[in-house]
């Protein structure tokens, strides 16, 4: 059986890492590295993060790309023959919505896929967007945005549900 690929992206910061080690039936590859800039944190994606689960009879590769946009050329490499996107965005931090948009149209732009927006955070954040508020940013139906938490393997192996309903 062919393996299918979903792109798991977004800001620095937005939990993708996260999510792909809570939902992997494998061992995670990293790539993460000490981070040289400062962006909240100690450590960040540079090239790819990448797990694998099966649901059903299909094999689902998921890949994770960094936030940054100096590793822009990896969203490109790793959106290649995907079959859906899930871009997370935090709630609490508006301030990265703008790179939130540009990784959903660069990816997008280059490779036409189904997406969903996974609003992140909201667990942390009582005064956070709501999926309504980010829907009207984005410019995307309220039922395209689901508020998930990455670190909850229930919850996401639920948004990997969800794109896959749209695909």
């Amino acid at each position: 059986m062919t393996p299918l690929k979903i792109v798991i992206s977004g800001p620095v910061g937005a939990g993708k890492t996260t999510f792909i080690r809570s939902v992997s039936e494998t061992e995670v590859v990293s790539t993460e590295e000490v981070s040289t800039e400062r962006i909240g944190k100690t450590h960040t994606t540079v090239a790819l993060d990448f797990g694998q689960i099966t649901l059903g009879d299909y094999v689902l590769h998921l890949f994770g790309t960094p936030g940054q946009s100096r590793f822009d050329y990896m969203w490109d490499v790793l959106s290649e023959g995907a079959l859906g996107l899930i871009v997370l965005v935090p709630c609490d931090a508006p301030n990265e919505f703008p790179q939130a948009r540009r990784i959903l149209e660069f990816v997008i732009s280059r490779q036409p896929v189904e997406f969903i927006i996974g609003l992140t955070r909201t667990d942390l954040a009582a005064d956070g967007w709501t999926a309504a508020e980010v829907a009207a940013y984005f410019g995307v139906p309220e039922q395209q945005v689901l508020a998930l938490n990455p670190r909850d393997t229930a919850n996401t192996r639920h948004a990997i549900h969800q794109l896959l309903q749209r695909v």
